[in-house]
């Protein structure tokens, strides 16, 4: 008879990062993630799956990077971090953190945004894989779906600034401009 593991809804990453990064109203917003990612409840499964799922959140949590307040990832600047702004270079040039390096995550365009699918490419060439960075943008959205896809890429070293350049100036850290 297989050894039956018990899993909490809320212990799988991906559940974390739901309710952490977009699903602030509700705990059960987990269930708009894709059906084969997505625990509801507690799961009861024999070894094979519990291995499996093991599996699924080691190389999840990989993926989805740490987000962090705005004065946490001050102190983080502070400590030898550096910034990476992924917001459109009109918006860097309206102001920035000091110290922040722009590369932007998406273009504005006549219909809205669009990927910049050199963005990888031109973080690469100015940051190293292990790197401490932290990101951000103009409220926090784009920074996620940057450090995410960094993680994904192999950067060790990821955090996410959550609130973005707007909760930056909200709470009078360091600007230019």
């Amino acid at each position: 008879m297989a050894t039956m593991a018990r899993v909490s809804l809320f212990s799988h990453p991906l559940v974390l990062a739901t309710l952490r990064h977009g699903a602030r109203t509700s705990p059960f917003a987990a269930a708009r993630l894709p059906a084969a990612k997505r625990i509801l409840g507690s799961v009861r499964c024999g070894m094979g799956g519990a291995e499996a799922l093991r599996a699924e959140t080691e190389a999840a949590a990989e993926a989805v990077p740490r987000s962090v307040p705005v004065r946490v990832a001050y102190e983080l600047q502070q400590a030898g971090y550096r910034y990476l702004d992924v917001r459109t270079e009109g918006e860097f040039a309206g102001g920035h953190p000091v110290g922040a390096v722009n590369i932007p995550y998406m273009y504005k365009t006549g219909s809205g945004m669009t990927k910049n699918t050199h963005f990888l490419e031109k973080v690469s060439a100015i940051f190293r894989k292990e790197d401490e960075i932290i990101v951000g943008c103009q409220s926090g959205k784009r920074s996620l779906m940057a450090a995410s896809e960094l993680c994904s890429a192999g950067f060790t070293a990821v955090t996410d600034i959550a609130g973005g350049f707007l909760a930056w100036r909200e709470n009078e850290l360091p600007t230019n401009q």
